[in-house]
C-alpha cells in the first residue's frame, strides 16, 4: 500500500501519519485549521477548509503548552489523548526563549537519518528518538506597533535553499520511529551554528520571511491578501515567502474565530513544520508588541 500511495508533494493529499512529516504539494496549498481548546493549553490541527461544519475535519496533530521558568515548550503528538514526551506518538516539539521572541523546532527523529549513521549503525530504525533541531524562528521588534503584523524569520535547518529552484528537492522522511522515548537529551533552545543541522552549510539553508503588508487607505490599516481564508484582524496573522522576489506563499496563518485559525501550507515544508511555526505565533511576545 505504501508503495502505491504517493507522497503529498505528488498527490497533494495527507494519507499515512508519515505524510505529516513530508513536504506538501508544489504550487497548491493544503488547507487546514487549528483549534485552540478554550480554557486549556491544548491545540488541535485538522485537515479541512474551515470550522463551519458541525463535525470536525480530519484530525492531524495535537500540541500542548508547558510553561517553564525560563522557556515554554509545545509538545506535538499524533494522539489527542496523550500529548507528552513520554508517548510513543510524540513526534517533536517547539521551544521558546524566555521572552518568546526566539524558537527552535525539534523533530523526534533526524530528517536525514542516513547522514547520521556510521558503519555500525546501518538501520535507521535503531536511531534513538530525541530532539533534532530542524528550524529556528525569530521575531523582530515591531516598529509599526499594534497596527502591523509581527516581523518574523524562519531558518529551516533541514531544507536547502536550492529546494525552491528548478529540480530542487526537499528532504523527505519515509517512516516514523516508534520506540520508547521516555528520556530525551536535554538541548538548550538555541545553540551555536556548529550544532545545527550538519546536512547543509548555514548560508545554504532555506529562510522564510513574513510577506510585507500593504497600507490600505480606506481601512487605514496594514493588510495582507489571504484570499478569504482569514476574517479577523490579528497581530498573529502572517504569510511566509521564500524571498521578496518570489511572492508565492509557503505558509499562511490567520484568525477566523475566537479560538479558530486557518493554516495553509505547501512545498517545501511539512504539516508538522507548519504547525510548529504557527504555534510560535500563539506565544506572548511583549517585546514585539
Amino acid at each position: 500500500m505504501k508503495e502505491i500511495v504517493k507522497v503529498p508533494q505528488v498527490s497533494g493529499k495527507l494519507t499515512f501519519p508519515i505524510s505529516l512529516k513530508q513536504p506538501g504539494p508544489r504550487g497548491s496549498l493544503i488547507q487546514c485549521y487549528i483549534k485552540r481548546i478554550h480554557g486549556s493549553q491544548i491545540y488541535h490541527l485538522y485537515l479541512g477548509l474551515n470550522q463551519a461544519s458541525n463535525e470536525d475535519g480530519k484530525f492531524l496533530l495535537a500540541a500542548k503548552r508547558f510553561r517553564r521558568p525560563t522557556c515554554t515548550d509545545y509538545v506535538i503528538s499524533l494522539n489527542t489523548d496523550d500529548v507528552s514526551k513520554g508517548s510513543s506518538t510524540y513526534i517533536g516539539k517547539l521551544r521558546s526563549n524566555f521572552l518568546g521572541t526566539k524558537f527552535t523546532v525539534y523533530d523526534a527523529q533526524p530528517t536525514n537519518p542516513g547522514r547520521l549513521l556510521n558503519s555500525k549503525q546501518a538501520n535507521p530504525r535503531r536511531i534513538p528518538a530525541g530532539n533534532y533541531p530542524i528550524a529556528h524562528i525569530s521575531y523582530e521588534l515591531n516598529v509599526l506597533g499594534s497596527r502591523g503584523p509581527r516581523r518574523m524569520q524562519c531558518t529551516m535547518d533541514g531544507i536547502p535553499a536550492s529546494a525552491m529552484g528548478p529540480g530542487g528537492t526537499a528532504p523527505t522522511q519515509t517512516e516514523l520511529l516508534h520506540s520508547n522515548v521516555e528520556s530525551f537529551p536535554s538541548i538548550p533552545s538555541f545553540r551555536s551554528k556548529s550544532t545545527r543541522s550538519e546536512s547543509f552549510p548555514s548560508d545554504e539553508l532555506l529562510v522564510l520571511k513574513n510577506k510585507a503588508p500593504r497600507w490600505h487607505e480606506q481601512l487605514q490599516c496594514w493588510c495582507l491578501n489571504f484570499n478569504g481564508r482569514v476574517t479577523v484582524a490579528s497581530v498573529k496573522n502572517f504569510q511566509l515567502v521564500a524571498s521578496p522576489e518570489n511572492e508565492s506563499v509557503i505558509l499562511q496563518f490567520g484568525k477566523v474565530g475566537k479560538d479558530v485559525f486557518t493554516m495553509d501550507y505547501q512545498y517545501p515544508i511539512s504539516a508538522f513544520q507548519a504547525f510548529a511555526i504557527c504555534l510560535s505565533s500563539f506565544d506572548t511576545k511583549l517585546a514585539c508588541e
